[in-house]
């Protein structure tokens, strides 16, 4: 039902651009009424709700009377069709405010296109046509639609559309702001002047004005007129494009992009997520790679531009064969050091690296190459910026008012209001968005915990409010993110919404039919901090910490996991991800490989940030490119070259990704060599019936870690085939910076049985090394 109410709305808007009927009723509801004295003085006022009653074209007693507001102009005239200007009509003053009127003898109200304003000053003369005369863009059921929160389209009908209306060509403007006395546009056209184009206002509290001669490129705000009396500018909320920081006004913006990635979305449509591989390079656009040279810029590095990074990124991307990035908030945001978490323009692509087509470019570059493209996407808060939502029309309009459930004390920012319509509709359209307009295959959730509990980060009972039943979930918000992910998933086939979830709330991943949260996967947290406890921890002593690395297979397979090693682990004081590691230089650097690789044959999909791969030293700094020199440095390029044969045997072996939420694909040869602090693995694929015979990728795979820098000699484990088994990765192999110890490539089973099997292997276990091995 909510897919043909979208159909219909998207019509409306279409149909009040070029079907809707001329009659001075759509025009003016009010055309026979002669204004009163009253309604002149709250135009000039700025205090009307309906300008249009007013201004522009009327039949009133038979006659035309067109009205304009100029209060700086001494003199205003008409100027009809193309008519010189010795033939254009004088206005006369009706208003001592600046409101002017023309009579003239019609029968009927004239096109907008019919005549200009004319305004005069000495030689010189300026023409516009007038905003008054044009009908709302808009149509009922649109209004209807946003004010029931099931308006799926929102960014077709509120911001900013370059197009032609009524034959004439301009910009239509619309903005949610109910508690608003007036708004008026103001841009770069009007001299950011809110007395010409102060808006009408229809139902849901929507404002809207169409703007002739305002075209792409155009700068604007919206001047709100709070309640109090008090003004302010803000920012479109459904802005597509923005200026760069610290300018922060909208701008029209018209996309032209030529997509040519309709292969790759047909075969997203019908693929299953949790069955594919999924390798993800988390990447922060600006501190990626730099352009060479000088900093050009006083107030910014030398980042690279979109359509750079589609060369430069993808190229690299695909080459150590990740499946997908997950770009950092690409939303515009006034600050830097915030990543992109801070969110000033939800539904504008930041203009530090280009404009949106830019941005569509480097995202159908990806699709070319089969790489995914998921993006952080922030709904749990949003900063306080005087420019932006925040208490946008003088109330807690997107925000909750109680500061309890409206705001993250410990960010400095304010929470969404998710028992609103028009709030959960706002944030479930710019995922759509998201989806829609860039073709991105995913979102990240950020905060998700954030947002499910009343008491998150709450450090005194007053500080938060219980709900309705007296608990700490919010249930507002887990309505909220259950209708977003049904969404995404009905319009959207093999798109996927991943939550950053750091709490055991159950059924994350569980579909919303079953009382889950609906998400496709989450981030496992628990996972991340044992595993890197245990490869901080010097090898003497991890016999006692066997723990770390055995205890995520007991929840592995209770939700969809994605294994992060983020962003968020190589900053403010964590060290890197080389640095954190135990030992010396060799042991940091082996044991580094054997973390990868563990990963990598482990259940859950894998996420490595950027600058791991390469074996950055120091922490990752937004402002700063990685250190691309170290690999010149041997150590760093075998580093560099194991990851990109690890998403080469991952993407090549099913069993080491089909099966992740399954217990069947996991079985443990030996989890209990404590003392050796050795631990032995199988990965299976999903049964398949494949008409071309048995596939040797569809066995399974062994993973032998031994974690202490003690190499092991004849180490036996039990494996379920009779088969000779081959080594396909080794992390001590000498390309990888090792010292070359293995088992030359294969090993033979014997017939002596060992871990419930009837045959076994005998390996050589390199120190700090993982093996990986298949049946031959």
């Amino acid at each position: 039902m909510v897919s043909r109410q979208t159909a219909f709305s998207s019509s409306s808007v279409r149909a009040t651009t070029s079907l809707f009927p001329i009659t001075p009723t759509h025009a003016h509801p009010e055309v026979m009424t002669r204004p009163s004295t009253e309604d002149l003085d709250r135009i000039v006022a700025l205090a009307h709700a309906d300008p249009h009653r007013v201004l522009g074209p009327h039949l009133e007693d038979g006659r035309l009377r067109l009205r304009v507001f100029r209060p700086a102009a001494s003199a205003v005239w008409i100027r009809w069709g193309e008519e010189d200007a010795e033939s254009a009509q004088p206005m006369m003053r009706l208003h001592a405010g600046g409101i002017f009127e023309l009579h003239r003898d019609v029968d009927e109200l004239p096109d907008p296109k019919a005549y200009r304003v004319e305004l005069r000053d000495g030689p010189t003369a300026s023409l516009s046509h007038d905003p008054y005369a044009f009908w709302p863009t808009l149509g009922d059921l649109d209004v209807h639609l946003m004010g029931e929160g099931k308006h799926r389209l929102l960014h077709h009908i509120l911001g900013a559309h370059a197009r032609v209306h009524q034959d004439v060509e301009g910009t239509a403007f619309a903005v949610w702001a109910p508690e608003a006395k007036r708004v008026s546009l103001v841009g770069d056209f009007n001299g950011w002047d809110g007395h010409s184009h102060a808006m009408r206002r229809l139902g849901s509290g929507v404002w809207e004005i169409f703007a002739p001669d305002v075209l792409e490129g155009a700068l604007y705000k919206f001047e709100v007129w709070k309640s109090d009396g008090e003004l302010i500018v803000k920012a479109d909320p459904l802005g597509r494009q923005m200026q760069l920081r610290p300018s922060n006004a909208s701008q029209v913006t018209v996309s032209r992009h030529p997509w040519d990635d309709a292969p790759w979305l047909e075969r997203r449509a019908v693929s299953e997520p949790s069955q594919r591989p999924m390798s993800i390079y988390e990447v922060h656009l600006g501190s990626w790679r730099h352009r060479d040279g000088p900093q050009q810029h006083a107030d910014r590095p030398n980042w690279l531009g979109y359509r750079e990074l589609a060369d430069e990124l993808v190229d690299y991307v695909a080459d150590l064969g990740f499946t997908h990035i997950e770009l950092m908030p690409v939303m515009e945001h006034p600050f830097d050091g915030s990543w992109g978490y801070q969110v000033g323009g939800f539904y504008a692509p930041t203009s530090r690296y280009g404009t949106p087509d830019d941005f569509r470019a480097l995202v159908d570059r990806c699709h070319q190459r089969d790489i995914g493209v998921i993006i952080d996407w922030v709904p749990a808060h949003f900063p306080k910026d005087a420019f932006a939502l925040g208490r946008f029309d003088g109330t807690a309009l997107y925000e909750h008012l109680d500061p309890r459930k409206g705001e993250h004390r410990q960010w400095g920012t304010y929470v969404f209001n998710y028992g609103r319509n028009e709030v959960r509709n706002f944030l479930i359209a710019n995922a759509l968005y998201w989806l829609d307009e860039f073709h991105v295959d995913g979102l990240r959730a950020d905060a998700v915990a954030s947002m499910l509990y009343l008491d998150y980060a709450a450090e005194r009972p007053a500080d938060w409010a219980p709900n309705k039943y007296g608990g700490r979930e919010n249930l507002e918000a887990i309505a909220f993110l259950r209708e977003l992910n049904d969404a995404v998933h009905e319009r959207f086939p093999g798109a996927m919404v991943i939550a950053e979830e750091s709490t055991a709330w159950p059924g994350v991943t569980h579909g919303t039919a079953t009382g889950g949260l609906g998400f496709d996967f989450k981030w496992n947290m628990g996972w991340m901090h044992d595993t890197l406890a245990y490869f901080a921890k010097d090898g003497v002593f991890r016999s006692y910490h066997h723990q770390l690395l055995t205890f995520g297979l007991l929840y592995a397979f209770s939700e969809r996991f994605v294994l992060p090693l983020s962003h968020d682990e190589v900053v403010h004081l964590k060290k890197s991800l080389l640095s954190k590691m135990a030992g010396d230089r060799w042991q940091m650097f082996a044991n580094l490989r054997a973390l990868l690789a563990h990963m990598w044959a482990h259940p859950g999909k894998k996420l490595l940030f950027m600058g791991a791969e390469i074996g950055q030293w120091t922490e990752w700094d937004e402002s700063k490119p990685l250190d691309w020199a170290l690999l010149d440095v041997p150590e760093h390029a075998g580093l560099h070259r194991l990851v990109r044969d690890l998403n080469s045997c991952y993407r090549r072996y099913p069993a080491l990704y089909e099966a992740d939420d399954r217990p069947e694909g996991f079985r443990w040869i030996d989890a209990n060599d404590i003392q050796q602090s050795v631990a032995s693995t199988l990965r299976f694929p999903l049964p398949h019936q494949r008409p071309s015979g048995p596939n040797p990728a569809d066995d399974y795979l062994v993973c032998v870690a031994n974690l202490t820098p003690v190499p092991r000699e004849r180490y036996r484990i039990g494996v379920p085939a009779r088969r000779r088994h081959v080594e396909i990765l080794n992390t001590d192999a000498v390309p990888y910076g090792g010292s070359g110890m293995g088992n030359l490539g294969a090993v033979e089973v014997s017939d002596e049985p060992c871990h419930g099997y009837q045959q076994s292997l005998e390996l050589t276990l390199p120190p700090l090394a993982v093996l990986w091995l298949v049946p031959e």
